[in-house]
């Protein structure tokens, strides 16, 4: 396995990850007014982490002579996040949209 299969195999593990987790966050019951609870930095890391990863994945690929293009429509995806408000329709609707097409993307240049 090479490393961008690595890469790409461990960035894939943790967008799962973050969507349960995010999944966790907006159907579990939790008190109003904390929005900076541990599984919330938690999320935040994976987000992170997964930003990265996508990032890393497309510079591996090109620089390995891989298909690279798929990265750069994923990585907008990802960055448009914030642009949404957590728990809104639109958040989740996005997250769940970049983990599919994130997943379909990771297979066809696996």
């Amino acid at each position: 396995m090479t490393a961008f299969h690595t890469v790409l195999a461990v960035t894939l593990v943790l967008l799962f990850t973050l969507m349960a987790l995010g999944l966790k966050l907006q159907l579990g019951s939790r008190p109003p007014g904390r929005r900076r609870d541990p599984p919330r930095r938690i999320h935040h890391v994976l987000y992170f982490l997964v930003t990265l990863g996508t990032l890393a994945s497309g510079v591996l690929a090109l620089f390995g002579h891989l298909v690279w293009w798929p990265f750069v429509p994923l990585l907008a995806l990802l960055l448009s996040m914030s642009r949404t408000r957590p728990g809104n329709p639109a958040h989740w609707r996005l997250a769940t949209a970049t983990a599919l097409l994130y997943s379909a993307a990771a297979w066809w240049v696996w």
